[in-house]
């Protein structure tokens, strides 16, 4: 009754977008988003904290471990 929501998966236009974690080398700071393969284009979506923070973001756009690529 007042558990946590379960969070809806949402559907991202696949055709062109990457998902991509993009992480900072000095600080460590790690930014979940999707990049355009066409203009190049990084769209951020959420700041990842935690290895929780990253499970979030899967889970709601459906994406699987081997197609999340990271980028420094």
């Amino acid at each position: 009754m007042f558990g946590k929501k379960k969070p809806s998966q949402t559907q991202w236009r696949q055709e062109g977008k990457v998902p991509v974690i993009r992480a900072s080398i000095c600080t460590g700071e790690q930014v979940a988003g999707f990049r355009d393969s066409g203009s190049g284009k990084f769209q951020d979506i959420m700041l990842i904290k935690t290895e929780r923070d990253l499970k979030q973001f899967k889970e709601i756009y459906g994406i699987k471990e081997e197609e999340l690529r990271r980028e420094w």
